[in-house]
């Protein structure tokens, strides 16, 4: 395989480690947070720049006025809770406080999708980016390791807007090169194919090398890109890819309405109609059970990827 790791870490880590530089490196970064300071991992910025920590308590739609309001002081406010305390439960002050005025807030969602595991279906959501991407102007990131947490954690504090970026409970493999350079909205080409195109997201992404290495042991070559930004979606990559292959599978940790596979599906009916496979949960909730064993019932591991390849292939 072209990437190996060594370690494995949790993305929301990751995000930690990026909230406590930027403690140090931009006075500006403030952050608040809904009564989970040790799942979102902010500890350390807590030390760093104690002054410019809130903590409002289980008052989510509290913190994203309070948030909106720092921002026009000229402060960056990173808001902390769980995903679907990001999105579900403060939807309309979101689209009220901060995407109608076009704010620079950036809402910081952990325990994304169903990697959150034994938690259960309450808890893992599978239709934030969805819903965040249908709000004019909101940027929504989704990084797949520790490391493209970090880069996208100090990326997203010099980009003038508000922001979206999802991360997650589990430790998974770290294989992103810790100087490789992020970019918002320009998806990274992780393994050039001719066969077929795979185009993945978070979690995903490191499903997708595994089931590309798998793939061509048995003679089959997959392209695979990893598109961090789902908005705005990097179609360069995707159409010059597609060009070559002709198929596209993509995967995610999310329902398959409203993800990243159906913004490439309308994009591609709009510009370059390709067969197209999907790997998401299929239109249900979760359930209780390890991170292992959810992604495996709800087909979006490496394995289901790469049945998708071959369902592609077979058509």
């Amino acid at each position: 395989m072209k990437f190996t790791y060594t370690e494995k870490k949790d993305t929301r880590s990751g995000f930690g480690a990026g909230l406590a530089e930027l403690a140090d490196k931009n006075p500006n970064v403030v952050a608040l947070c809904a009564d989970l300071i040790g799942s979102l991992k902010m500890e350390k910025f807590i030390e760093k720049a104690p002054e410019r920590f809130f903590q409002t308590g289980i008052a989510e739609a509290n913190m994203i006025g309070l948030a909106a309001g720092l921002s026009i002081t000229g402060k960056i406010p990173f808001t902390g809770t769980f995903a679907n305390f990001s999105t579900s439960r403060v939807y309309d002050q979101i689209r009220q406080s901060v995407a109608y005025s076009n704010k620079n807030v950036k809402i910081c969602a952990s325990h994304a999708g169903l990697t959150l595991g034994e938690d259960g279906a309450t808890h893992q959501v599978l239709e934030d980016i969805g819903m965040m991407k249908m709000l004019p102007g909101m940027t929504v990131i989704n990084p797949c390791d520790y490391n493209q947490t970090k880069a996208a954690t100090l990326a997203i504090a010099d980009f003038e807007g508000p922001v979206y970026l999802r991360f997650g409970r589990p430790v998974v493999p770290v294989f992103i090169p810790e100087d490789m350079p992020f970019e918002i909205g320009k998806g990274i080409m992780l393994q050039e194919g001719t066969d077929v195109t795979i185009v993945a997201t978070g979690h995903l992404v490191w499903e997708s090398l595994v089931a590309a290495d798998e793939l061509e042991k048995e003679g089959i070559s997959c392209e695979v890109i990893n598109i961090h930004t789902i908005k705005p979606l990097d179609e360069e990559i995707i159409l010059k890819s597609v060009e070559k292959t002709g198929k596209i599978v993509t995967a995610e940790e999310h329902n398959y309405l409203g993800g990243l596979g159906e913004s490439i599906a309308g994009m591609l009916a709009r510009k370059r109609p390709t067969r197209q496979e999907f790997v998401a949960v299929n239109d249900t909730f979760g359930e209780s059970a390890t991170p292992a064993e959810l992604m495996k019932k709800y087909k979006i591991d490496s394995t289901a990827v790469k049945e998708a390849v071959k369902r592609i292939l077979d058509k």
